[in-house]
C-alpha cells in the first residue's frame, strides 16, 4: 500500500472507548504515516473534546443510549437512530474511508451499519468480557472483530474473532523503566512502608472511597497513594496526611503503578489490561452501574485463573480492608497473583489490532 489510506475510526461516549480508538489511530500512524484520519462521536459525550486534543479531526452525531424508563430521551431515540443512519451515510460517503473501524458506544452502531452496506472494509474492537450491544448488533455484517478476552464467540461469529487484547496507553508500556525508589520519591512516600495504589476511574468511584475513607485506622501502618477522582476529591483530601497522598487524577500512571505493591481498582475493560501488564497483585471492586454488569465479568475472568482478587462493591465498606491487608501479610499469594496476571498481559495489542485494520485495506 504505497498511498496514504483513508482512515473512519466510530465510538466513544466514554474513557473506556475513547481510548482505546486514539490508541489504534497512533498505532496506524506509526506504522502508516501517510494515512488521514476520521473520528465520529455522539456530539454531546467526551470525545468531542478527547480526539482534537489528541491531533485528530472529529464530527458529532445526534445519538445517545436507550433509557431504563420511558422519558422524552427514549421516544426519540428512533428519530435521533434514523438521523445517525444519514448523517453517517453523508460523512462516509464525503470522507471515501478505506476502511471503517467500531470502538463501541452509542456512535459506533450506525457509522459501522452504513460501512457494510456500502461494502466498505470494517473492524470493530469489543473491549469487554461480556459484549456491548452495539457490536452484538453489526458482528454479522462486519469482516473482522478483535476482542480482548478468550470465549467471546458466545456473542460473535467464530471465524471473525481475533483475540489481540485491549490497546493501552503507550506511556504504560514504559512502565517498568522506573525504579520503586523513583516512584516513590515522585510522590513522596516512604521506602520502607507498604506502598497501596487505590484508583477509581477518572471520576472516582464512591464505594472505594467512602471503604478507604471508613479504614483509615485499620491501615495506619501502610501508606496510600489515592485517586479518588474530581467528584470526590474536596471530601477525600480531608485525609491527606505523611502516609495518605490523595490526587484528584495522576497523570503520571506508570510512576503511581512502579511505586504500588497492591493496587486497588474498578474492573473497567482498559483499567484491567493495563493491569496485566503491569503484573502487580490487584484488588477489583467492579463498579456495579455499568451495563450488563460486564466489570463483574471482567473481573471475574482474572478470578478465575487466579490472578486478581476481588471483592463485590455491595461488600467493599466492610470487606475491602481486611482483604487488603490479608493480600499485603500473604507474600506467597502476592506473588501467584503477579506470576498469574502478567500471563494475561498482551504488550503488542495495539500494533497487532493496528496490523488487523492494514490487512482488511490490502483485501
Amino acid at each position: 500500500m504505497g498511498n496514504g489510506a483513508k482512515i473512519l475510526i466510530a465510538g466513544g461516549g466514554t474513557g473506556g472507548h475513547i481510548f482505546p480508538a486514539i490508541a489504534i489511530a497512533n498505532a496506524l500512524k506509526r506504522l502508516h504515516g501517510n494515512s488521514e484520519f476520521l473520528f465520529v462521536g455522539a456530539s454531546d459525550r467526551m470525545e468531542m473534546q478527547k480526539v482534537p486534543e489528541a491531533g485528530y479531526k472529529i464530527k458529532g452525531l445526534w445519538i445517545s443510549g436507550l433509557q431504563r424508563r420511558l422519558t422524552l430521551k427514549n421516544l426519540l431515540f428512533p428519530l435521533k437512530v434514523l438521523a445517525s443512519l444519514l448523517k453517517s451515510y453523508s460523512i462516509i460517503k464525503k470522507f471515501k474511508p478505506n476502511v471503517v473501524i467500531g470502538v463501541g458506544g452509542y456512535s459506533s452502531g450506525p457509522v459501522t451499519y452504513i460501512s457494510t452496506v456500502l461494502n466498505i472494509p470494517t473492524l470493530i474492537q469489543e473491549q469487554n468480557s461480556f459484549a456491548g450491544i452495539t457490536n452484538k448488533l453489526v458482528a454479522n455484517r462486519v469482516n473482522k472483530v478483535c476482542v480482548a478476552y478468550e470465549g467471546m464467540e458466545r456473542f460473535f461469529p467464530k471465524e471473525k474473532i481475533a483475540l489481540l487484547g485491549n490497546p493501552v496507553r503507550e506511556e504504560i508500556l514504559e512502565f517498568s523503566k522506573i525504579t520503586k525508589q523513583q516512584a516513590l520519591e515522585t510522590f513522596e512516600l516512604k521506602p520502607n512502608i507498604k506502598t497501596v495504589l487505590i484508583i477509581g476511574g477518572s471520576l472516582g468511584a464512591r464505594t472505594i472511597n467512602q471503604s478507604i475513607a471508613g479504614s483509615l485506622e485499620k491501615l495506619q501502618d501502610v501508606q496510600l497513594l489515592w485517586q479518588c477522582g474530581k467528584n470526590y476529591f474536596e471530601e477525600c483530601q480531608q485525609h491527606t496526611s505523611d502516609k495518605v497522598k490523595v490526587h484528584q487524577f495522576i497523570k503520571d500512571m506508570k510512576s503511581a503503578y512502579a511505586a504500588a505493591d497492591v493496587i486497588v481498582s474498578r474492573a473497567g475493560a482498559i483499567s484491567v489490561s493495563e493491569l496485566c501488564l503491569i503484573g502487580k497483585p490487584i484488588i477489583l471492586v467492579p463498579s456495579p452501574n455499568v451495563a450488563e454488569d460486564h466489570q463483574t465479568k471482567n473481573a471475574m475472568a482474572l478470578v478465575q485463573k487466579d490472578a486478581a482478587l476481588l471483592v463485590s462493591d455491595r461488600e467493599s465498606k466492610e470487606c475491602l480492608a481486611d482483604t487488603l491487608l490479608g493480600l499485603l501479610k500473604d507474600e506467597a499469594k502476592q506473588k501467584t497473583l503477579s506470576e498469574n496476571i502478567v500471563k494475561l498481559g498482551k504488550p503488542n495489542a495495539t500494533e497487532d489490532i493496528a496490523k488487523a485494520v492494514l490487512q482488511l485495506i490490502a483485501l
